[in-house]
């Protein structure tokens, strides 16, 4: 049978229902208790309401044997017809797998010890008119998954657990910052000038105002803004948005926890880090070993610190004090960055990050001595110029956070500012004078953090695509994905 007529079937049934003057999409909802509560607080013959949908019907003559479930778990129905009564009864051959039910029943175990309800009245919730997909597992497009996430959940619990467990995640995050002192705040997600971080904006239009805007591409700017006016300890768990590619590691709209903390500096965010991350994985995970795609990690502290300035050097032969040109003939020497003529600091630091990805192990690994010339908003280092107090955390190859002891001369951050949008080639950028003005009213030194959420979770729960990890990833239009 086609779906188009098991759709057919159920519209049916649907009609019959409503013939009988059954309210199938009912306005309210009895009183009713979870399938987990119930079955933790099992007691023979207990009353329960419980709501869930149907997944799995069984019919024995007089006597149909159910699986209810809610997101707390699954339980048995026994619903006897000579028990729900004449009118009910009538009704149990309208219902279908994925049909929404609430049933009111005595809590039993059969023969075989399965957690049971005696259905004595039952309502209908939803009637499901599309059933659910018998062979997920087999399904060959793995996009659907991802278009029809509702499907996806309902039918993959292994799903289901990486979502529950990413909740859990956020939620140690949160416990874990709340605990030493950080107060959580909301910053703007429309700018006026896109800044903050590297990153290609989405642009969008204010009618009201008649002014261009842009989706953020980072919280920094408006976090230290904060700094500024007397809050030492911010962060924020935010949406951000980068118009560039997508990947296994890219969406284009992801989760990224900033973090910022007056008279601190870079040492202290690595510090921060580490502490934050071990929390996260003892408190979700139980444990601070990982396996990632069939790699065991070790997230014992501390953790292994590289130099970025001695990497590309030995890798590229490139100095701190080269210019992009310079940086730019090096690469082609070795074989990168082919059939370009020029380009950006952030674009030749991309092409360097990604080749030295490769070679990096798969425990916890710090890679500081970022070049000055990279890093705008970061300070350098006192015995070095050009070198910045910055470092990245990769873990699997991976990067999974970004840190700073932040830039809080205003002099220099202006300077900064210029030379970055002298240097940009892509788009027009402007100096965002607002920071500015905040920066000469005087910031504390302080270290900021930025953790990608997204990664984080593939990370704790063994996911291989980004996509795994959020539940509506950006697809192309499925039109286009067809063609």
């Amino acid at each position: 049978m086609d779906i188009n007529e098991i759709v057919q079937q159920r519209i049916a049934k649907l009609e019959a229902l409503q013939q009988k003057k059954v309210p199938v999409y009912p306005a309210s909802v009895p009183v009713h208790d979870t399938i987990g509560s119930a079955l933790a607080a099992f007691e023979e013959g207990k009353k329960v309401t419980l709501c869930g949908r149907i997944m799995a019907n069984r019919g024995h003559g007089k006597v149909n044997f159910m699986d209810l479930r809610d997101t707390t778990g699954k339980i048995q129905l026994y619903l006897k017809r000579d028990v729900v009564g004449e009118d009910k009864a009538s009704l149990i051959e309208q219902l279908d797998i994925a049909d929404i039910l609430s049933v009111s029943g005595e809590l039993f175990k059969t023969h075989t010890g399965e957690f049971t309800v005696k259905v004595m009245d039952f309502t209908i919730l939803a009637k499901a008119l599309r059933p659910l997909p018998e062979k997920w597992h087999g399904l060959k497009d793995v996009e659907v998954r991802y278009r029809q996430r509702y499907l996806d959940l309902l039918s993959n619990e292994d799903v289901k657990k990486v979502f529950l467990l990413r909740a859990k995640i956020i939620r140690a995050i949160r416990n874990f910052l709340d605990e030493k002192g950080f107060l959580e705040v909301e910053t703007p997600m429309m700018h006026d000038i896109a800044g903050g971080a590297a990153g290609r904006p989405f642009k969008t239009f204010h009618n009201e105002y008649s002014m261009d805007l842009y989706l953020r591409i980072a919280p920094e700017l408006y976090l230290k803004r904060l700094l500024v006016g007397g809050f030492d300890r911010v962060y924020e768990i935010n949406r951000s948005f980068r118009n560039e590619g997508v990947s296994t590691r890219h969406n284009p709209e992801f989760t990224m926890l900033e973090v910022y903390q007056a008279y601190a500096s870079c040492e202290d965010m690595i510090n921060l880090t580490q502490d934050l991350i071990c929390y996260v994985a003892k408190e979700v995970l139980g444990k601070e070993e990982l396996i990632s795609q069939g790699k065991a990690i070790a997230l014992k502290t501390p953790w292994m610190r590289q130099s970025f300035a001695g990497l590309v050097k030995d890798k590229f032969g490139i100095e701190p004090s080269d210019d992009p040109d310079k940086m730019l003939e090096k690469l082609q020497a070795k074989g990168l960055a082919k059939d370009k003529n020029r380009l950006s600091r952030s674009q030749i630091n991309k092409i360097i990050e990604d080749t030295l990805e490769e070679d990096l192990q798969v425990n916890p690994v710090f890679i500081t001595d970022y070049f000055t010339s990279l890093c705008p908003l970061a300070k350098t280092r006192e015995d070095n110029h050009l070198i910045s107090e910055r470092f990245e955390l990769y873990v699997a190859g991976m990067e999974i956070a970004n840190a700073y002891s932040e830039l809080n001369d205003p002099l220099e951050q202006r300077k900064r500012f210029e030379e970055e949008i002298k240097d940009n080639l892509d788009e027009k950028k402007s100096v965002d004078e607002d920071y500015l003005l905040a920066l000469e009213h005087g910031m504390p030194p302080a270290g900021g953090l930025g953790i990608g959420i997204d990664r984080l979770v593939m990370l704790l729960t063994d996911q291989p695509s980004i996509r795994d990890v959020i539940l509506f990833p950006l697809l192309r239009r499925q039109e286009e994905a067809q063609e």
